[in-house]
This record gives C-alpha cells, sequence and structure tokens, in this order.
C-alpha cells in the first residue's frame, strides 16, 4: 500500500478517490507512532524509575536519602502501625528470655552429662566389689561344707542281716509262758530301717482256712489288701501272721490237728518266733481253742486270755470285729451332749454257773493255775445293786436275768441279754454301762466283757469295770483310766458315791475320749488290724511307714488381674510385719525326727485325742481324721504342723530360738461355689509376708467358671479338685504343700496381717 501511495502522490494524486486514501494513511502513521511511543514509556520509564530508586540510597548523607528508613514517630503515626511495632517487641522479648532459657538447659545438660559418667564409674567399681564378695561368699561356703563334713560325717544305712530259713540257734525259754520279746522275738529280722514289712499267710491254702467264719476271712483279706506293711516277699518279713479265726463250731478241727497245721507253716522255723496268731470274735461266744495248742514262740492276739495263757507285754488282747464287712453307721451313733441320760447306770445279764464251753473240756491244764480263787462277789454285786436301784435316789436299770434266751458264755461270765440292738438302745439311755468281770480270777478278759466295753463305746456310755484283774483290749499302750472307771469288787457298796461324785466336765471328757479310743481302735476291721500291727511296730521301736500324699489334680484357671491392697488388712502402723517373698517358693527342709518320737512319745501318742500324735497313719476315709499322724513318717519330706525344726523367718528366728536361716507357709483354703467371696479373700493375701503359697480346695463338683480371672498375689495359686465334698478335705497331705507351718482357713474368714503373723511367728 505505501509504495501504491507514493506511486499516486508521484502521479500527482490523480486519480479516482486519491485524497481520502491520503487521509487514511496519515491517520494510520499517526496510530502506529502513538503506539510505539506508548510502549516505549510503559517499558523504559519504569526501568529507569527502578535504576534510579535503587542507586539514590546509596548517598553518604542520610538527610538525602528520599527512600530509606524513617524513626519510629515518624513511621507509627498511624495507629494499626502502632500496634504491629508492639507485637513487635514483645516477640523480640520472648526470643530473648527462650535465648537464656536454653543457655540454662544446655548448661544443665552438660553437668547431668558429668554426673552419668560418674554414676558410670560408681556402677563399675561397684560390679567389682560385687564379685569380690561373690568369690569371698563362694570360698566362706566351701569352707563351711569342709567343716560340716568334717563334723558331721554322712552316714549310710546299716547293711541288714537276713538269718537263714532254717536258723534254730536262737535260745529257747524255760517255758513257753515266760516269752517276752527279748527272748522269744528275732529283732534281727526287724531293722530300723526295713520298714516293718509283714507277710499274711493264705487261709485257704491250709485245712483249718475252710473252718473260718467266711465274714471275718472276707474282712480281714479285704484289710490285708491295703495295708502299707503287707509285702509278698517272705523272706523280708519281720512279722509273719496266720488267722485261725474265728471257727465254725461244725466243722471246727481238733486242737491237736491245728497244732499240726501251725507247725507245718513254711516259715514256722520249729518254734514260731516272731510270727502273730490272730484270733478275732464277731460274736460274744468265746472260742478260746487256742488254749490246748503249744504256739511256741508265736504271738497271739485275741479277745480271750487266762492267766495261764496271757504274757503280758508279747500277747495282744484284741477287740470284737463287730462290723465284719460294713462301716458303722455314724448317723445312729448318739450325740455326746447331754452328759447326763435317764438312767445313772445300767446292767443286764445273767450268770450260768453249768454251761461249758471249749474252754471247759481243756481243764486238763488246771495244775498250771496255781493259788485259789478268791472270794465270788458276785451275790454282793446283785444285792447292793438291787438296793441301789429300790432307794429310788437315782434312776437305774439292772437285770440278773434275761428275758429271753441268754448267750453262750464261759463259766462264771455274765452272758449278754436280747439281741444287740436292744442292748444299744439302752445304753443309749445310760451315763454309765457296767461291766462285770468273770468271777474266775484266772479269766483275765473274756469276749463277752470285751463286746460289752465295744458297745458301751459305741453310744457314749462310760464304762464301769467291776474287776481290777481284768486285761482290757491294747491296755499296755492305751490308758483306759481316761475313758472308763475300772473299780474293785469289793469296793461295789461305794460305786453309787462314786458315780453320783463326778462332775459334768470330767464325764464329757470321759466320754469323748472314749468315743475317740472307740472310733481310732476298734470300730472297724482296718482299725483292728491297723491297730494290731501298730502294738507290734511300737513295741520294737521302729518307725511308722511315711503316709502317702494326697495326690493334688489342679483345676485350670486363668491367673492376671492385679490384687488391690486392702486398706484395711494393710494398716499395721509401724509395725514391720516381714518381708514380701519376691523370691520362688522356699521348701521346708525335711522332716527326720522319726526313730526318737517312736521310742521316747509312745503313751502321748497312743492316748490323747487332742494330742500331737496317734497310734498309726490313717486313711483319708477314715470317720476321725488324726491330722498329725502323717509325721511319724521315715524322713521322706512328711512334716509336721508347727513342729519339727522350728524357725520361721530370719528376721526374728534368732530372737524365738530357730535353727533354721529361712521359713514359710502355706495357706489352705477351703471353699464351695463363692467366686467372689473366694477373689476377695485371695486379694486380702497379696503382699502377705512369707507366704509360699495358696492351696484352694475346690468342695464344689461344679467347676469354677471359665472366665473367671484369678488375682495376681505375687505366689503360686493352685486350685486342687476334691473327689467328694467333705470338710475333712482341708485335712488331707496334698502333696502341693512344701512347708511345715499351714495356715488352714475358710473362704469367708477375715484375718489381718498383722494376725496371720502373730499366729505365724
Amino acid at each position: 500500500e505505501l509504495m501504491t501511495g507514493y506511486t499516486m502522490l508521484r502521479n500527482g494524486g490523480v486519480g479516482n478517490g486519491g485524497q481520502p486514501w491520503v487521509l487514511r494513511w496519515s491517520s494510520r502513521i499517526r496510530l502506529t507512532w502513538l503506539s510505539f511511543t506508548l510502549f516505549v514509556i510503559l517499558v523504559f520509564f519504569p526501568l529507569i524509575a527502578h535504576y534510579y530508586l535503587t542507586t539514590i540510597d546509596d548517598a553518604d548523607d542520610a538527610g538525602k536519602r528520599i527512600f530509606g528508613p524513617r524513626t519510629g514517630n515518624e513511621l507509627c503515626e498511624v495507629k494499626h502501625v502502632q500496634d504491629l511495632c508492639r507485637i513487635r517487641e514483645s516477640v523480640s522479648e520472648e526470643l530473648l528470655q527462650l535465648e537464656a532459657k536454653r543457655q540454662e538447659l544446655n548448661s544443665e545438660i552438660a553437668k547431668l552429662n558429668l554426673k552419668i559418667e560418674a554414676c558410670k564409674k560408681s556402677i563399675e567399681n561397684a560390679k567389682q566389689d560385687l564379685l569380690q564378695l561373690k568369690n569371698v561368699i563362694s570360698q566362706t561356703e566351701h569352707s563351711y561344707k569342709e567343716l560340716m563334713a568334717q563334723n558331721q560325717p554322712k552316714l549310710s544305712l546299716p547293711i541288714r542281716l537276713l538269718p537263714d530259713k532254717d536258723d534254730v540257734t536262737f535260745p529257747l525259754p524255760k517255758s513257753n509262758r515266760n516269752c517276752r520279746l527279748h527272748n522269744c522275738f528275732d529283732y534281727s529280722r526287724c531293722p530300723l530301717t526295713s520298714g516293718f514289712p509283714v507277710y499274711v499267710y493264705n487261709s485257704d491254702d491250709y485245712p483249718f482256712g475252710s473252718s473260718l467264719d467266711p465274714l471275718i476271712k472276707q474282712a480281714f483279706e479285704a484289710t490285708v489288701r491295703t495295708n502299707v506293711y503287707v509285702t509278698e516277699n517272705a523272706n523280708i518279713a519281720c512279722v509273719y501272721i496266720i488267722l485261725v479265726g474265728e471257727m465254725q463250731e461244725p466243722v471246727m478241727p481238733k486242737p491237736t490237728e491245728l497244732e499240726q497245721q501251725l507247725h507245718s507253716l513254711p516259715y514256722w522255723r520249729t518254734d514260731g518266733h516272731n510270727h502273730l496268731i490272730i484270733n478275732l470274735s464277731r460274736k460274744s461266744e468265746t472260742q478260746n481253742f487256742i488254749y490246748n495248742i503249744s504256739t511256741g514262740r508265736a504271738m497271739i492276739a485275741q479277745s480271750t486270755f487266762y492267766d495261764a495263757q496271757y504274757r503280758p507285754g508279747f500277747d495282744i488282747v484284741v477287740s470284737p470285729l463287730v462290723h465284719a464287712m460294713s462301716e458303722p453307721n455314724f448317723l445312729e451313733i448318739p450325740p455326746q451332749v447331754p452328759v447326763k441320760r435317764k438312767y445313772l447306770f445300767s446292767f443286764q445279764g445273767e450268770k450260768i454257773e453249768s454251761l461249758r464251753s471249749s474252754l471247759q473240756e481243756v481243764r486238763s491244764f488246771e495244775e498250771e493255775i496255781e493259788g485259789n480263787a478268791p472270794a465270788d462277789y458276785d451275790d454282793r454285786i446283785i444285792t447292793t445293786l438291787k438296793a441301789v436301784q429300790d432307794s429310788k435316789l437315782d434312776f437305774v436299770l439292772v437285770e440278773f436275768t434275761c428275758k429271753n434266751q441268754p448267750k453262750v458264755s464261759l463259766p462264771t461270765e455274765w452272758a449278754l441279754c436280747g439281741e444287740r440292738d436292744d442292748r444299744l438302745e439302752l445304753l443309749k439311755l445310760s451315763t454309765f454301762a457296767l461291766i462285770i468281770t468273770p468271777g474266775d480270777t484266772h479269766l483275765v478278759i473274756s469276749a463277752g466283757c470285751t463286746m460289752r466295753l465295744f458297745e458301751a463305746l459305741e453310744v457314749g456310755a462310760i464304762p464301769v469295770v467291776l474287776g481290777e484283774q481284768v486285761q482290757l483290749p491294747y491296755n499296755d499302750v492305751i490308758r483306759w483310766n481316761e475313758a472308763a472307771l475300772i473299780i474293785p469288787k469289793p469296793r461295789i457298796t461305794e460305786v453309787h458315791f462314786l458315780l453320783r461324785s463326778i462332775s459334768d466336765n470330767d464325764l464329757l471328757a470321759m466320754r469323748r475320749q472314749g468315743r475317740f479310743l472307740w472310733e481310732t481302735y476298734f470300730s472297724t476291721s482296718d482299725n483292728v488290724f491297723s491297730t494290731v500291727l501298730a502294738i507290734i511296730r511300737t513295741r520294737i521301736q521302729i518307725p511308722a511307714a511315711p503316709i502317702r500324699e494326697e495326690p493334688a489334680v489342679e483345676i485350670p484357671h486363668r491367673s492376671g488381674k492385679a490384687a488391690g491392697t486392702d486398706p484395711n488388712m494393710a494398716d499395721n502402723g509401724d509395725l514391720d510385719l516381714g518381708p514380701v517373698e519376691t523370691e520362688p517358693p522356699y521348701a521346708s527342709p525335711k522332716y527326720l525326727r522319726n526313730f526318737t518320737l517312736t521310742a521316747m512319745d509312745i503313751y502321748r501318742n497312743w492316748n490323747s485325742a487332742p494330742g500331737p500324735f496317734h497310734l498309726f497313719p490313717y486313711t483319708p476315709f477314715d470317720p476321725v481324721l488324726p491330722s498329725e499322724a502323717k509325721f511319724l513318717g521315715s524322713g521322706t519330706g512328711f512334716r509336721p504342723i508347727g513342729g519339727g525344726a522350728g524357725g520361721s523367718g530370719k528376721e526374728f528366728q534368732a530372737a524365738l530360738g530357730g535353727n533354721v536361716p529361712r521359713e514359710q507357709f502355706t495357706v489352705v483354703m477351703l471353699t464351695y461355689e463363692r467366686e467372689e467371696v473366694l477373689m476377695n479373700s485371695l486379694e486380702r493375701l497379696n503382699g502377705l509376708p512369707y507366704l509360699n503359697k495358696v492351696v484352694v480346695v475346690w468342695n464344689s463338683p461344679k467347676l469354677p467358671s471359665e472366665d473367671l480371672l484369678w488375682p495376681d498375689i505375687g505366689v503360686p495359686i493352685m486350685v486342687v479338685r476334691t473327689e467328694k465334698n467333705s470338710l475333712n478335705n482341708r485335712f488331707l497331705p496334698w502333696d502341693e504343700i512344701d512347708t511345715e507351718a499351714i495356715l488352714s482357713i475358710d473362704d469367708d474368714a477375715h484375718l489381718r496381717h498383722d494376725e496371720i503373723m502373730f499366729g505365724f511367728r
């Protein structure tokens, strides 16, 4: 276009529309220059201004600075700007304070680092000292063991010497009536460490076995199978036992035949030493057929003895076996109170002089009985007792003639009247039961007297024995004066006064002791057989076999709930109860005092119902639990409650004379389906010093809830399942108990820690 315009201008602007085109062109030229000018102004002028502003403040004169910083008064004239200034100043002050704190903390950190280094050095030094102390302790223990080995050498068990089977060099006494343990018993077969093995002959292997009473034979065999002393090895046996009665009358062998059969026993050894012939009586009828038999050095255990036959300290008077194959019904036994009953005393019996018995047939031994029998006081007894009954001062019942046919009895012996149930009903109404011994003083004991004694003790009638010459069952080891009255017959006129003068306290004590004797030594066939063995074992001073521990069947349970501390239980003031056991449970030392107990405490062991020891180890199924009997063990870990080695903790054992450096106790807690109460009781034991473990005896057949969370009290909790619900389960010797001291407690009993510690110490 420019060229076209130029051409048209050169041509003089001549053409169609020339002038308007020039105007349009000049207009365009002005727009172009205007645009260029605006571009230059908008681009270059800001650049120049920026350069000027950045260089003008470099002047040295502050007064010439146009855009430099000005004073605070000039800038803070506006209120908003003043607020911002105050904020800036506050922030500046806080920054200064933080910086000061930072410097202070850095200095403290430096000091702590120095202390840490010092502690590390102290720990290293302490470790060195501890190592030295351990070496010193180790050397001291080694020296102590050497001294103990020098002063207390280890003793091995004696070598057991068994005599030959056919040993006949044993010296014979002048007469079999003079037999005692020292001249008719072979101690070499019974060492102290033998365990008292007993061999029992099988009566069925011999002809007289078919004549035995079936009930007595079955009861005897059942007892033998469960006795801990019975062995099948006859070569190591200490005592040999043969059962010869009670025999049935029609098939009873002749005395000569029975004597030959006894002498032919495989271990009789010519004279029968170390043998025991047992003749048990289930009824009041007496069968003393052994009187006419030569028994040599064999011991005899039966209920009827003549003085020419009985050898004190050698033979044994046993009680009748009334409950042969069944346990006595303890629910039918009357209570021990009230002390006084309807009748002051009672007696029923009939004396038949002309009655013949097996004993009368052997009166050919009359020449062995020396002296004449004293005067018969039976007539005076009848007259006196009838006079007391007629006086009506007290209710008494005496009958000297049986309403029905009397039982078979020996000459001069008072026969029993009526059936056993009728006699028991009368004795239940009697405070005292009269027992008149036979008129023949050579008859030291009869089955009828022992039967009367058995029935009186069974129902709680205190026996009054008229005749001081009598030999009551187990009389050499039982103090019968604690359970019965033994009065000479000449004092019959004073009997009424004597019985009325006894106080109620004494009556109750005698009744309790009689009940204890009956339950422990008379009531069952197991008790009778165990008592006979215990008498022989105690006579020859062999410790009893340890009782079998009761296996504890644990019930699985979850524990983990942290047990709190009851403030009422833990508030002991300034009293220091002792340290809480943080180490594993510590078992008490083994209890080894056995021979001295057997040798020193014989009478105390036998006669005291509440005493510390009893005659023989009990079984869990006995009606009476002589719980301390287990402590006659032979050093196999059975421990006494509260006795033995002594000591109850290292903090106070020196002051109390304890001789062990450490001791703990076990809590045995009985419970029955009271989970919440049980959990609360267990939590109260938290923090209890000297606690070894807790044995929870679960008496319920229903197991505890699976979701039950047991408390964590710092010591093991053993939950034991029982076979039956019985309060006596607390006395079972659970094998989980490892301490001498045992706290037996119910789940609902609340004891403070200081009370428990008082009892433990």
